[in-house]
């Protein structure tokens, strides 16, 4: 179905018959021009592959105008091409300039690194790894939505604005209407009862705990939301906005939780291959370094997963004919270099590593009998190593409430999320998997930065 009277590049490219009197819409990416015939490339951004217009340039003098960037508006035929790199092209009758561009456009014919075009990050949309980048980002968030909406879990928005920490990091940016200048304070601390809400507030680092609140009111749940982290990291696997896709499922154990968990991953993978084969052809050939890129999502859809102890993984690591940066004992929370040699190495396949010591963990997860672990889970797949972590929670009121004296937790702010357990409690569990991540994995894109379109790192919130 077509709402608008212009016809899309993709769709032009991927026609069966010729047309007459077509309106094509887009930026010009080159322009040759000779004696007797002139040739523009031209894209909209609907596909990687340009839309070949062919002229005569005595009858089109606006041709002078024309430069690379340069918008237009082009009615002509959609005929067969002469040419042998495309299968049709659009013989012009009228071209007019919608938007000029100087020859001074960043943008030029030419390969342009990653961190060039990270300090324009408004423009690297229109380049062609951008612009795959971002319709893949587009494709796989719909994915996610399908493979959800397809088994009866119910999309579920949860706040941004928070005044609880799930992670207990207290890695969060604070929200205040306080003019900085003048902030109230009382004992030698800020008021925060004179502040908005009345009592002090983040960003949300997850959506969990409210998703358990609305999981154990109507079932199966997810939010996909936007998440937030005050870490000041400058790596390639950090930005300290993000998202995160979050189910969270009632009457439900650990053992259910990695069957959802392995079905998700696997599904994502084959809607790739499936959905996304311009978008994976060119992370195969232009960004993969080893042209495997295709044959790791393949790969993760035919492997079955394996299952694996922390204490199991840890004896594994310090039996390793090899040494690691970081050193392996009991206790320990794994490092990427640890992850990636028990799924590249030892396994050579997809693990979830389970029952991880509860002083590494969250305080929501549930305890193990042993005292000392709890049901947690991390999938660890090759060349990433982590991409997804969860956990059966703690149903349990007063082992929770234990728990949280442990940590030095107070329970008023969060009775509210102790009610859950007081009131027609459920085991229950849940995961998170930074979608960021996930399309790293995907494309093979090594940077964080260069899967958003508009990264905020510290020091940079720039466009």
């Amino acid at each position: 179905m077509h709402y608008f009277e212009r016809l899309k590049v993709k769709d032009a490219l991927m026609s069966t018959v010729g047309q007459e009197d077509v309106i094509i819409l887009g930026w010009v990416r080159t322009k040759r021009v000779s004696k007797n015939i002139a040739f523009i490339e031209v894209n909209d951004g609907s596909t990687l592959s340009n839309l070949q217009l062919v002229m005569e340039p005595d009858n089109f003098p606006v041709l002078d105008e024309i430069n690379t960037g340069t918008s237009i508006k082009v009615v002509g035929d959609l005929v067969s091409s002469q040419g042998g790199k495309q299968a049709w092209e659009v013989v012009v009758k009228k071209l007019e300039v919608v938007g000029d561009c100087p020859t001074d456009y960043p943008l030029q014919k030419k390969r342009h690194s990653m961190e060039f075009l990270r300090e324009i990050a408004h423009l690297r949309p229109r380049t062609n790894t951008y612009g795959v980048l971002n319709r893949f980002r587009s494709k796989l968030a719909y994915a996610v939505h399908q493979f959800y909406q397809e088994r009866g879990f119910y999309y579920i928005h949860t706040p941004i604005i928070t005044a609880s920490d799930c992670e207990g990091a207290g890695e969060m940016f604070r929200i205040t209407t306080f003019d900085l200048d003048k902030v109230p304070m009382i004992d030698g601390h800020v008021d925060f009862s004179q502040d908005f809400f009345g009592q002090e507030t983040s960003l949300t680092v997850s959506g969990q705990l409210e998703a358990e609140l609305l999981a154990t009111a109507i079932g199966d749940v997810y939010t996909f939301s936007p998440t937030f982290r005050a870490e000041n990291s400058n790596t390639s696997r950090h930005v300290a906005e993000f998202w995160m896709i979050e189910p969270e499922m009632a009457f439900c154990d650990l053992e259910e939780n990695m069957k959802v968990i392995e079905a998700f991953l696997k599904y994502l993978c084959q809607y790739a291959l499936d959905n996304c084969q311009e978008e994976m052809e060119f992370f195969n050939k232009w960004v993969d370094q080893s042209h495997t890129r295709i044959q790791t999502m393949e790969n993760i859809v035919k492997s079955e997963f394996g299952i694996v102890s922390y204490t199991e993984a840890i004896k594994i690591l310090e039996k390793a004919d090899r040494k690691f940066d970081f050193s392996v004992e009991w206790g320990i929370d794994l490092q990427s270099e640890h992850e990636r040699y028990l799924t590249e190495d030892h396994f050579k396949r997809p693990m979830m590593v389970i029952d991880y010591p509860k002083d590494i963990k969250a305080f929501y997860m549930r305890m193990n009998e042993d005292g000392k672990t709890v049901r947690a889970v991390d999938v660890l797949v090759p060349q990433v190593g982590e991409i997804v972590g969860g956990s059966q929670r703690e149903e349990r009121l007063d082992v929770l409430i234990e728990r949280m004296k442990e940590l030095n937790m107070t329970t008023e702010e969060i009775e509210w999320y102790l009610d859950i357990r007081r009131w027609g409690s459920v085991p229950h569990s849940g995961f998170g998997m930074g979608f960021e991540r996930m399309l790293m994995y995907m494309s093979g894109i090594s940077n964080i930065r260069d899967v958003i379109p508009f990264p905020r790192t510290p020091g940079n919130a720039k466009f």
